[in-house]
């Protein structure tokens, strides 16, 4: 029998401790430069609530590789932390001294000896409770927005690029680009088998990614210049969409599974609140053979909160689970989280039909890598 760990590839909510691993290639002569850096950072960061140790490394083999690790409570309130405009300005020093980096984040599984940190009470505790078996496909998104009056012109831009190479290395490999549009946001979302910071890397130099980098430029609300690597890494910065959950149920792909965005408007504080709520909801739901969803992926960055699903037939024919409601005590309780949500509140099937329909995002592409030969 199939356990829940084994549906879940992904979740930052399963009450663990973080450990987080940096990697870093310094440039030559950038020492003195970095430690400064460090210091500063290592002084801020040690006052961020959930936040438990730190250790920074050298390598005894090659003197400008540079290890940071630290330790969290659990992964929400690093999350919170590295998406926040105190980290981008906390961490900016940094980017003048390193050639490289690579950022590693784990839940902690099991443990010898005696904790890390014996003396912090999260640091006794919170071990992750079961082995999730994935895969092995990471989930990331990106969200912006365009200049009001532009999204026609951008929907098309997007709509009608040419699909980049799929295969990055002999490990990693593209598989499925959704792109999806509510207002003036636009949230694009990936899937990669295997390394995604390679992925990322390997996209952003593609000839028919950048066309269409440069396409859109003039019609972003942020400014940003992609010959300035600062300027382009804190546009990406600021515009990452973390995933935070995925559960995918048993036996319920077929050749009409349809994929959705839903846009929940989360009320200010609430973001972290609905994103827990939803992920909740979809284990419960991956148990329910009446459930129309076959996966579910929950992104949060601040208030922003987008859940990509796979439907089995219409949207609308089963509206609260779709949704990511079970019950009407459950409508209530989400309702208190959104903004508009007091359509919701009742758990009436009719105004859960309409608020669904505001929430779903429009569709731009859906672009699946092709087959190997």
């Amino acid at each position: 029998m199939t356990t829940l760990s084994e549906r879940i590839s992904q979740s930052a909510f399963d009450g663990s401790r973080l450990r987080v691993i940096l990697l870093l290639d310094l440039h030559d002569g950038a020492q003195k430069q970095f430690l400064e850096a460090y210091e500063h950072m290592r002084n801020h960061v040690a006052s961020v609530p959930g936040h438990i140790s730190d250790q920074l490394c050298q390598s005894i083999e090659n003197p400008s590789q540079w290890l940071i690790t630290s330790e969290w409570e659990s992964a929400p309130p690093f999350l919170a932390w590295v998406n926040s405009e105190e980290h981008v300005e906390t961490v900016q020093p940094l980017h003048s001294c390193v050639r490289d980096t690579r950022s590693l984040r784990f839940s902690v599984l099991r443990e010898t000896g005696q904790p890390f940190v014996a003396t912090h009470p999260s640091a006794r505790q919170g071990l992750q409770a079961a082995a999730r078996v994935g895969e092995g496909v990471v989930r990331h998104a990106l969200t912006f927005t365009v200049k009001p009056g532009s999204e026609q012109a951008v929907a098309k831009i997007l709509a009608g690029y040419s699909s980049p190479a799929a295969r990055v290395d002999e490990h990693t490999r593209l598989r499925r680009t959704s792109l999806f549009m509510q207002g003036n946001r636009i949230v694009r979302a990936i899937e990669v088998q295997g390394d995604l910071m390679a992925a990322l890397r390997h996209v952003s130099r593609q000839p028919e990614v950048r066309a269409v980098e440069e396409a859109i430029n003039p019609y972003l609300e942020q400014d940003r210049d992609l010959d300035d690597p600062n300027s382009a890494r804190l546009f990406f910065t600021r515009a990452a969409l973390p995933a935070v959950h995925h559960v995918a149920a048993d036996g319920r792909n077929s050749d009409e599974v349809n994929r959705h965005a839903l846009f929940y408007r989360a009320k200010a504080d609430c973001g972290l609140a609905v994103a827990r709520f939803l992920a909740q909801q979809d284990e419960i739901a991956a148990d329910d053979p009446r459930s129309p969803v076959a996966s579910s992926t929950v992104f949060q960055r601040d208030d922003l909160v987008v859940r990509l699903i796979d439907v089995s037939g219409p949207l609308t024919g089963h509206p609260s689970l779709a949704l990511g409601i079970q019950g009407h005590r459950k409508a209530a309780t989400l309702a208190r989280l959104l903004i508009g949500g007091d359509r919701v509140a009742e758990g009436d099937e009719a105004k859960i039909s309409r608020f669904l329909r505001d929430a779903d995002m429009q569709l731009i592409t859906d672009r699946y890598a092709p087959p190997e030969s």
